[in-house]
């Protein structure tokens, strides 16, 4: 959003403008497309030691509960996190949970744990993927655990925002930072978003539709009645930003591809790489599909901080943060699962008073917004199961349009 000079972006960012600007913060990705169907993915925020002898204190909110945030009631009720954050499609949450506990099994010192709470985010992506196929595997959510690094974080179609829209567009994965200034000291707070919900995009005041860009109006959302198995998967490297479409996949055999159904994978497959199928006939025909009744879609909201705050107050930045969306346009619609997770990897100190927590506060909102327009910015035009397309957002033709208000 700041190098598209929208004019919107408030405060200073940390380095890479992104959640990994926390100290001790990663991120990954792994993003799955399988031509013609599936466009779909795995993001994971992991925190530096993370596990459950090494919890943090965290808040979770839910602005519109329609929605499968695996492991939230343990989370609201202790404000404790105990596992890195993976955000995926709706119907691989359940796997991508059963992953988290294999990656708990192998850590250092659970030898002897016997109860885990893996949190895992979901979106509907149903719209340009075949998420009844559920392709993401325990290897995909362990890869996007273990290549998780610091530094730039990958935008737009990548990961579990690989086949999500928001707002009338192609949107994705976003992501963004603020540098804060306190009586205790200076703070840093990031966001990334899964974005995938409903409503009209506003800038500014004003209200930004496909038509005004000259765009298609979107298409529903639709939902499979069947789906076909899927084919053997093969790891290519990622040589663009880490968006996706049918025009942006690569050609060709990979030089080094490995089958994902291995354990191989895990040491084979390096950071910023992803994931491509092979072609097949694997889509369902239009005449097999239904609309669906969930068509308003998502947002999942991670916030990151190192502030010394507790898991009550880390809930009230959390509020922030959905609270956010609505400056972007969210409707927050019946059926809009919008949820936030605050955490800090700061512990063992004294959280600083409730009447100090207000740049907290403002820099959640102002990084939630710009992550979302950075999702929708940073997305390509991508074209997934039955031909179906979402367009991206046009940063020169919004610029002219903006200014002409």
């Amino acid at each position: 959003m700041r190098t598209a000079g929208l004019g919107l972006a408030t405060g200073p960012c940390g380095r890479h403008n992104a959640i990994t600007d926390v100290p001790g913060v990663r991120a990954g990705h792994v993003t799955l497309v399988r031509d013609p169907a599936v466009r779909t993915g795995v993001t994971a925020v992991v925190p530096a030691g993370i596990g459950p002898h090494a919890p943090l204190p965290a808040g979770l909110f839910t602005g519109n509960g329609y929605g499968k945030l695996i492991g939230a009631t343990q989370l609201a009720e202790l404000g404790l996190l105990e596992s890195p954050i993976v955000l995926t499609a709706t119907l691989s949450a359940f796997r991508a949970a059963d992953a988290l506990v294999t990656w708990m099994l192998t850590q250092p010192g659970c030898s002897r744990v016997r109860t885990f709470n893996p949190v895992v985010g979901e979106c509907n992506d149903g719209h340009l993927s075949d998420i009844r196929a559920r392709p993401i595997t325990e290897t995909h959510v362990l890869q996007a655990i273990t290549t998780a690094t610091g530094g730039p974080v990958a935008e737009g179609c990548v990961g579990a925002g690989t086949g999500t829209t928001a707002l009338g567009f192609k949107a994705g994965i976003g992501t963004a930072s603020r540098l804060i200034q306190t009586p205790h000291g200076s703070h840093t707070l990031g966001a990334l978003v899964q974005a995938n919900f409903s409503g009209t995009l506003r800038l500014h005041g004003h209200p930004i539709t496909p038509a005004l860009l000259n765009l298609p109006t979107p298409q529903k959302r639709f939902l499979p009645r069947t789906s076909d198995p899927a084919p053997e998967e093969q790891t290519f490297p990622n040589t663009g930003t880490g968006t996706t479409g049918g025009a942006g996949c690569p050609a060709g055999p990979p030089e080094h591809g490995t089958d994902l159904a291995g354990e191989q994978a895990l040491t084979d497959v390096g950071p910023g790489e992803r994931t491509l199928t092979g072609a097949a006939e694997g889509g369902v025909s239009a005449e097999d599909r239904q609309p669906t009744s969930d068509e308003d879609g998502s947002c999942m909201i991670v916030i990151a901080t190192d502030a010394p705050v507790d898991a009550r107050q880390l809930t009230r930045i959390a509020r922030r943060a959905v609270y956010a969306l609505a400056r972007v346009g969210a409707d927050y619609s019946h059926g809009s699962g919008d949820y936030a997770i605050a955490f800090t990897t700061r512990t063992g100190v004294a959280p600083m008073p409730d009447h100090e927590l207000n740049p907290l506060f403002a820099a959640a909102m102002d990084t939630v917004e710009e992550s979302v327009l950075n999702s929708l910015l940073a997305a390509e035009t991508t074209t997934g199961v039955d031909g179906r397309t979402a367009h991206a957002l046009d940063a020169p033709r919004l610029l002219d349009l903006l200014r002409s208000r």
